[in-house]
């Protein structure tokens, strides 16, 4: 479930570092963070979708489109919308205030696997994901501030 779960999760960040990089003159440290989170998510995807593979387990959550926005952090169609239109400082803005709530979300998920997950390799990643999401938080938050 941690997998299945996550998988949408981490896609949806590195859907919103995506759509930050192909803005335009967005402030180095914004597109450093984008990067760095698109560059740390996607392998992790891909990692959980082999583990999911080698357990017979589906990729695919059950989950429907209603249910997936409405887990930790996730992000609905409108807010979406609103960081892919949004420029400038509104979209650093935006970026980073939905980035905090996201990775927070992440970090709940990953702390209940911590706590209760049976399979090493998966409460190893979510003791990952918990370290590099923390920091990345405090990093993100430091940045709203000089916004």
């Amino acid at each position: 479930m941690f997998a299945q779960m996550m998988i949408p999760h981490h896609q949806q960040a590195v859907d919103m570092g995506e759509m930050m990089l192909a803005k335009d003159s967005l402030d180095p440290e914004i597109t450093f963070i984008a990067t760095t989170l698109k560059d740390a998510q996607a392998p992790e995807i891909t990692l959980m979708t082999q583990w999911l593979e080698a357990w017979g387990e589906s990729a695919a959550s059950s989950m429907d489109s209603h249910d997936m926005h409405s887990m930790d952090g996730m992000l609905t169609e409108d807010q979406l919308a609103a960081l892919e239109s949004a420029q400038g400082e509104e979209a650093s803005r935006l970026f980073l205030e939905s980035m905090i709530a996201h990775h927070e979300g992440a970090v709940t998920m990953a702390q209940d696997e911590v706590d209760d997950g049976q399979n090493p390799s998966a409460v190893d990643l979510a003791g990952d994901i918990i370290e590099t999401q923390k920091s990345e938080i405090e990093d993100m938050r430091r940045l709203m501030d000089g916004l």
